[in-house]
């Protein structure tokens, strides 16, 4: 694996963050008599590689017997792929990503009242070489791009904080320059920073039971915490229990588990344009592919590797084995866990069909049990709902749960017209530690009687 990866950030008229690193190695995996064993080296050679593979059998070897599972089985993954990309952001000059931020930069700091301002880009580029003793020989370039604006305001009550695309990173896709350009960063500052200083004087959103309209990163990360992890199989089996945690779904509940109500309809798709999560071939040389995790409400799929679908009688891996990194033995980590469009309309549209109720943008803290049970979330801005109509600006909203039961007061879903993708770049999991990146498809949804209070 060879990683490239660059972020720039600009804050208060002066650069903060000037980042440039390339990382390079061979990782190699092992198994024996059903014990696997790991061991990388920066020595992309074929003596690297031999030494390398020397030290992962001897792990293997030293490990107690097992009988492991076998592996499901996967055609040998062969070709060449690489994801979308138009304008490479490497190649774009540094005197014109610090413009581009610049100017962000300064159009947030032209409203009075701004404590703190700051715009950020990043860019990563990961190419895989892949080769396995099944015949496997892929060669795969995926590249990553994305920007964000951060304004803070500081008043007598404490600090309000307004990111935009989205907090973490803003908004991060799998493309190249062209998606940084899209954002418009400067066109939006001014916006940004006028609710920033709004929230300040705005009144606390109201606590008790509510009508909740959740949209772009807000549900996104809902989606992220409450059913990707949850359904993570090696999670569920109890392999991450120490550390990641474990799941209150079992294995035994495909097609019996009542997640949520028949509007939910939830997808793990590697195949999503643009998204963080998505590949030609997962790193153990699985294709990728969309499998169904939720239908109608009802448990239908888990997020595997060819091992722990093997073990639970799945017949294919659910091509979700990443590593981060050529030092990292690759788990199982999502893909793009999407919530499939319903046909409520546009978002006016939802706000108009909700009588009382309140909107929330832009998530500023998550909190979930080890088991992805009981939650609670907050987000940085809110909107009341009055007779279909948005009003007053709130601020420090919160919104807390249980999942079953979160997920079944959905009772509307925005039409496909208003689905899009948000990005989340530090998902952890795994010790060592890695991180992974993925995005999550949604339209803006409604859901019943949630319990809302102050962050």
């Amino acid at each position: 694996m060879r990683t490239r990866r660059e972020r720039v950030a600009v804050r208060d008229g002066a650069v903060e963050a000037l980042d440039r690193g390339e990382d390079e190695g061979v990782g190699v995996r092992v198994r024996v008599g059903g014990a696997w064993g790991f061991a990388a080296t920066r020595e992309s050679t074929s003596a690297g590689a031999e030494a390398a593979l020397q030290r992962a059998l001897e792990v293997a070897r030293s490990q107690p017997a097992s009988a492991g599972a076998e592996l499901a089985p996967e055609p040998p993954a062969r070709g060449e792929h690489a994801g979308p990309c138009l304008e490479n952001p490497f190649a774009v000059s540094l005197e014109d990503k610090l413009a581009l931020l610049g100017a962000a930069d300064e159009a947030l700091r032209a409203q009075p009242g701004l404590a703190v301002a700051r715009a950020e880009l990043s860019a990563l580029e990961v190419h895989t070489e892949f080769a396995s003793t099944e015949g496997g020989l892929y060669s795969q370039r995926l590249t990553e791009c994305g920007a964000g604006l951060v304004a803070t305001a500081v008043g007598e009550d404490g600090a309000q904080v307004r990111s935009w695309p989205a907090s973490h990173a803003g908004s991060v896709a799998q493309a190249g320059f062209e998606h940084v350009r899209s954002l418009d960063l400067a066109g939006t500052a001014p916006r940004v920073a006028e609710e920033v200083v709004a929230l300040l004087t705005a009144p606390d959103c109201p606590a008790g039971p509510q009508t909740l309209i959740l949209a772009g990163e807000q549900l996104g990360l809902q989606l992220h915490e409450s059913v990707g992890h949850a359904v993570e199989l090696d999670r569920v089996l109890g392999r991450e229990a120490s550390y990641a945690g474990t799941s209150f779904v079992a294995t035994d509940e495909i097609g019996s588990l009542r997640y949520g109500s028949p509007l939910m309809n939830v997808t793990a798709d590697a195949t999503s344009p643009g998204g963080l999560g998505s590949f030609r071939w997962d790193d153990e040389g699985v294709e990728g592919q969309a499998l169904p995790i939720v239908r109608e409400g009802v448990l239908r799929g888990f997020l595997s590797s060819r091992e722990t679908a093997s073990e639970i009688g799945l017949a294919r891996s659910g091509g979700c084995m990443r590593a981060d990194g050529f030092a990292r033995q690759p788990l199982v980590r999502m893909t793009n866990v999407n919530l499939e469009p319903g046909d409520a309309g546009t978002l006016e549209d939802l706000i108009a069909d909700t009588p009382n109720g309140v909107l929330l943008d832009t998530n500023r803290s998550w909190s979930i049990d080890s088991r992805r049970l009981q939650f609670q979330f907050g987000a940085e801005a809110a909107w009341e709902i009055r007779d279909g109509r948005l009003g007053r600006l709130l601020r420090n909203p919160s919104y807390a749960g249980l999942t079953p039961r979160f997920w079944g007061s959905l009772d509307a879903l925005c039409s496909a017209s208003e689905w899009q993708l948000a990005s989340v770049v530090n998902c952890g999991k795994g010790e060592p530690g890695q991180l992974a990146r993925v995005s999550h498809g949604s339209a803006p949804a409604r859901f019943r009687g949630v319990e809302m209070g102050v962050a």
